[in-house]
């Protein structure tokens, strides 16, 4: 072959160009549920900065998954969409004085051309932007689906605002008290908004997390945050000064019911107090002064506090329904009303919130449950409850003492008793209790899907009829944030519903949260030209679950629960018949800057993936991406590594270029071989996402290549291609029919040229190598010998020798040491097992 430079700007745009026009990366027909890979990378926000590098690893990343198992003979759908709706745009907008919709398309071009420019084999067709009617009409469409079915509902309640965004934020958009979107401090606010009960779905989603293939971690941290708590609900009747004892009473929910007989004392949240003054409580001054400055301040500002624990005694007393004794009730503000039943007991000795409270105001502190061990031996016992009392609570299970009938008993067995007689006696039920609270999903801002609901003349709510989906977001709109929805000034948006429903009629002015938009999309991608469903039921059974998902750790309690929730409705509704959606999942590291901070403009090390293309190639950004380390590992930029990874694809365009090393009558031997290994260990690596010890494997053989007196053969050259296509696809595209013959041919007439792109096979539709198990043997093998079944030695012989039994037991019968154990024997039977074990009977 004749050699030239490596110019990979002149061979990128060429087969980019190629793929598009042969549709290569189209999705296939002849799809079943055995031959379909629905690999999916998570949906981009376009952000006007376009691109970055995490981006690109998410996208290289699952476009060489794609890749080798289109090779490996499976139909891969792999599509890109973009989640275009949500407060930065809008905010961006504001900033600029300019409509999101103006600015989101230019971003989402500026993506599309980054994500092009780097080889990935989406199919464009299928193309979705969550911003456009004929998405967001399915938004709306969902958005119905859980008002029919009971689980959208309206409310007033405390909600988390951002002053600065003017919205509610789902606690899931809250991070360390911060809005996650502009780093503002949230606060709290009374506000009628729209929820979806995802809370009716938290047994199932915290339970099935058990069948799915997602990291250990990710699955920890989302049943964490489910928070599935087993446990007894108990209600301590009330003595409350001037009233009838046992008139009133407080429920208080307990994982630890073997510590009742350790309860000092009651507290409740200000919430709960407050109910009861609005009710007619009597409560001292102190009290009522106490309950309205709590209720002023945020749950953070409270929860901030709490290491400085205040309270105030209510003058109330708790009657404790396992041996009557009354107890004094309190306030206080680090009890939340939304957690639990917004009254706690107090377990002082076994608790350590409640040891702080009660040493702080004097309140009795009493042991009842021990250590095992200490429950044995006098000495021990008295140690540890002085230690209990004064030191360090004990807040493991142990054995029950100071607890009546139950004394002696372990925690766990005395659980069990105690709840059985209070369940007989009706003071305590079994109940189980969730950290996850309904998911607020209604917005007071303008780039979002309109709810599609109405309110008539007497203000009663009713849902927009499916067939009048979608309802459009009106353009004639100051989007500028006011604490108010901004489509309650539109009045195209207004008077469409007047003329539709009658005079007094007024749609719902909120938008929806845009994790509605993003929990479904996946579905969309099956069927984007569907007017008549979200996608069709041939699509659905096809294609879904998703096989594999790839995205960023930070989404694990806010949209992959989403996602969770979305598809156990549709399930529940009769559209599928599964109900997890994406059986493997994975995260990726983030890639920091070159000074090991976060990339960010604040440090002035945000690295441009498209300077990277520019500069060295897409397929030197996609291999040094991969070749950074371990996928699910944070890692830093190197620019030297970036070079020598350029170095690396050079040494191999110069070998295959070489006829002497590339098109050889034979290949070595020590190259076939190694060759082999490579096929068996990149195809091992690449199946399990161990993409920078693949690339190790590439640089390692590439090596030995170079070597005077190292070549290959022309076919074993297109394997090495082969191998390395899904990694590097547009140079190995440009060698691969190089050595063909075909379309890398220069200077071809317009016929001859339409011949040859008739003929073209794209080395991405050939088939994935094999390699011959005898060419992958390692040149010694290690063969056991024992005498009478127990190891006496370990031997090396060559592994051609090595399935030869009269040559093996000749070679054993020379070893020094084996000689010691036979001598003096008769050697009753060989047992030989071919390249492991040789055992002498004797």
């Amino acid at each position: 072959m004749k050699g030239n430079s490596y110019d990979h700007k002149k061979i990128e745009s060429k087969w980019q160009k190629i793929w598009e026009e042969q549709k290569l990366y189209q999705t296939p027909e002849g799809v079943t549920q055995k031959n379909k890979f629905y690999i999916l990378p998570q949906l981009p926000y376009p952000s006007g900065e376009g691109l970055h590098v995490g981006h690109a690893e998410v996208y290289t990343a699952c476009d060489i998954y794609a890749r080798f198992q289109r090779m490996n003979g499976k139909k891969v759908l792999q599509v890109i969409g973009w989640d275009a709706f949500g407060l930065p745009a809008e905010n961006f907008a504001i900033k600029n004085n300019v409509h999101p919709r103006i600015n989101t398309n230019k971003a989402i071009d500026n993506f599309r051309n980054q994500i092009k420019s780097l080889g990935i084999s989406v199919d464009w067709s299928r193309e979705v932007g969550s911003h456009n009617p004929d998405y967001y009409k399915w938004t709306q469409w969902f958005f119905l689906l859980f008002y029919e079915r009971g689980l959208a509902y309206r409310k007033k309640q405390k909600v988390n605002w951002c002053p600065s965004c003017k919205t509610v934020l789902a606690n899931e958009q809250v991070v360390d008290g911060k809005c996650e979107r502009c780093a503002t401090e949230i606060e709290q606010r009374e506000m009628e908004q729209w929820y979806l009960k995802i809370t009716e779905y938290a047994d199932r989603l915290y339970d099935d997390l058990d069948k799915i293939d997602w990291p250990k971690e990710t699955i920890r941290r989302q049943k964490e945050w489910i928070g599935k708590k087993k446990g007894a609900e108990i209600t301590f009747n009330l003595s409350v000064p001037g009233q009838k004892e046992g008139k009133h009473g407080v429920n208080v929910f307990t994982t630890r019911l073997d510590t009742i007989f350790g309860v000092t004392f009651v507290t409740v949240s200000p919430e709960v107090a407050k109910k009861w003054l609005d009710v007619g409580w009597q409560a001292t001054d102190e009290v009522k002064k106490y309950v309205e400055d709590s209720l002023s301040r945020t749950d953070k500002e409270r929860m901030a506090g709490a290491g400085d624990k205040t309270g105030v005694f209510t003058e109330v007393y708790a009657i404790n329904p396992v041996n009557q004794e009354k107890v004094p009730v309190w306030v206080a503000d680090y009890v939340l009303g939304d957690v639990g039943t917004g009254a706690v007991m107090g377990v002082p000795a076994h608790d350590e919130r409640d040891f702080e409270f009660a040493k702080k105001y004097n309140l009795p502190i009493k042991v009842v449950v021990m250590p095992f061990m200490a429950s044995k031996n006098e000495k021990n016992y008295q140690d540890a409850m002085n230690r209990i009392t004064t030191e360090k609570v004990f807040t493991e299970d142990g054995v029950l003492v100071n607890s009546g009938n139950y004394d002696g008993l372990p925690s766990e067995e005395a659980r069990k008793k105690i709840l059985d007689d209070a369940q007989k006696d009706n003071w305590a039920t079994e109940k189980t209790t969730y950290h996850l609270h309904d998911w607020s999903v209604s917005r007071q801002r303008f780039w979002g899907a309109p709810i599609p609901m109405v309110y008539d003349d007497r203000g009663k709510l009713h849902p927009v009829k499916k067939e009048d989906l979608p309802v459009i977001l009106p353009e004639d709109v100051d989007f500028k944030p006011t604490g108010q929805s901004p489509l309650t000034y539109s009045d195209l948006f207004q008077k469409g519903v007047e003329e539709k429903y009658g005079k007094g009629w007024k749609r719902e002015v909120d938008t929806l949260d845009t994790f509605m938009c993003s929990s479904w999309y996946y579905y969309r991608y099956l069927d984007p030209h569907n007017d008549q469903a979200f996608a069709s039921e041939e699509a659905l059974k096809k294609w879904m679950p998703v096989d594999f998902y790839l995205g960023g750790v930070e989404h694990v309690n806010g949209h992959l629960l989403y996602a969770r929730f979305f598809t156990k409705v549709l399930y529940d509704a009769g559209y599928i018949n599964f109900d997890e959606p994406f059986s493997v999942h994975r995260h990726q590291g983030t890639i920091l800057g070159p000074d090991n901070h976060r990339m960010s403009k604040r440090w002035g090390n945000v690295i441009n993936p498209t300077d990277v293309v520019e500069k060295y190639g897409a397929d030197t950004a996609r291999v040094y991406e991969m070749f950074m380390g371990p996928l699910e590992q944070d890692k830093s930029w190197n620019d030297n590594a970036v070079q020598g990874v350029r170095r690396f694809l050079v040494r191999i365009w110069n070998l295959v270029q070489d006829e002497k090393k590339s098109l050889a009558d034979t290949s070595s031997e020590t190259l076939q071989r190694l060759l082999h290994k490579t096929v068996q260990i990149v195809s091992d690596d690449t199946k399990n996402l161990k993409y920078n010890t693949a690339i190790a494997r590439f640089m390692e053989f590439t090596n030995l290549w170079m070597r005077q007196g190292e070549q290959l053969s022309k076919d074993d050259t297109k394997t090495f291609l082969k191998l390395l296509a899904p990694y590097a696809p547009h140079m190995t595209e440009e060698l691969y029919q190089k050595i063909k013959g075909s379309l890398a041919k220069p200077d071809l007439a317009p016929r001859e040229k339409d011949q040859v792109i008739k003929e073209y096979k794209s080395i991405h539709l050939e088939s994935w190598p094999s390699y011959d198990e005898k060419l992958i043997q390692e040149d010694n093998v290690t063969i056991v010998v024992q005498v009478n079944g127990k190891v006496r030695q370990t031997l090396d012989v060559r592994h051609q020798t090595a399935e030869n039994k009269v040559e093996v037991i000749a070679l054993v019968q020379q070893d020094e040491k084996v000689k010691k154990y036979l001598e003096g024997k008769q050697i009753k039977q060989e047992i030989f097992v071919p390249g492991k074990l040789v055992n002498f009977v004797v």
